[in-house]
């Protein structure tokens, strides 16, 4: 059997499970006042895209500049990265976006709250970036740094030509996860009233009272978004691939 294939089935047992469970609630299906609101949900949809895809370019420049940070031989510019780090990973998002907000933003004048939103998100995810950067890059074996030097690479030469294809090989996977858990985590930018994918199917909800015919879709569509993060890492994994 391919492995197409077995995926296939798994997805057709796990849907069939699902309508199964379904078809045994009671109270009647909403599903006519529900696409009334069509057009709440897509621009929902759109923003969630517009944050998520700005977020993950962001995340992936300040956790790579604070991975590197972190490796800095001096002790301020790695106890900065640290005190980062720890900092951000040690508080809930949902904080951070509240301060960072109604707080931080206010106190310098920012009052766009999508800009605050994608850079408390990415600040977020930076700081997780950073340790799986940090990690990718130490696995590298110090004998490979010091073959670049005796060729006679400059150290940017070594980093850039030697150390990072072989630690983007290896973090892909941990990245990917970490992609997917931001899209999921651009959700609670609902607290600051940006109106993304989960404040359109509150809204929705509120306007409808119809709870699941709300809120499926919202599922429907983060799958939509984070599947072809994931395949899209499955191909990269499979594209930088070599034996060592």
């Amino acid at each position: 059997m391919s492995r197409w294939l077995a995926h296939c089935i798994v997805v057709l047992v796990f849907v069939a499970l699902i309508a199964a469970a379904l078809t045994r609630i009671d109270s009647p299906w909403n599903w006519q006042g529900v696409w009334a609101y069509r057009a709440k949900f897509l621009q929902g949809f759109g923003v969630t895209l517009a944050v998520s895809a700005a977020a993950l370019v962001a995340s992936t420049v300040i956790g790579g500049t604070a991975a590197l940070m972190l490796g800095s031989r001096h002790v301020l510019v790695e106890a900065v990265a640290r005190v980062y780090v720890e900092l951000i990973r040690g508080t809930p998002l949902l904080v951070q976006l509240l301060i960072g907000f109604y707080v931080v933003a206010s106190a310098v004048g920012i009052q766009n709250r999508y800009v605050v939103g994608v850079l408390l998100l990415a600040l977020f995810s930076g700081a997780y970036m950073a340790e799986i950067f940090r990690g990718g890059l130490a696995a590298i074996p110090q004998t490979q740094r010091d073959a670049a030097r005796a060729i006679g690479l400059t150290p940017w030469q070594s980093l850039r030509l030697v150390i990072l294809p072989q630690a983007v090989r290896l973090v892909l996977p941990a990245v990917a996860g970490q992609f997917v858990s931001l899209v999921k985590d651009s959700s609670l930018l609902s607290v600051i009233a940006v109106s993304e994918f989960t404040l359109a199917a509150q809204e929705v909800n509120s306007f409808t009272y119809s709870t699941l015919e709300s809120y499926l879709p919202l599922a429907a569509g983060y799958l939509a978004i984070t599947l072809p993060l994931s395949a899209l890492s499955r191909w990269l994994e499979r594209r930088f691939r070599y034996e060592t």
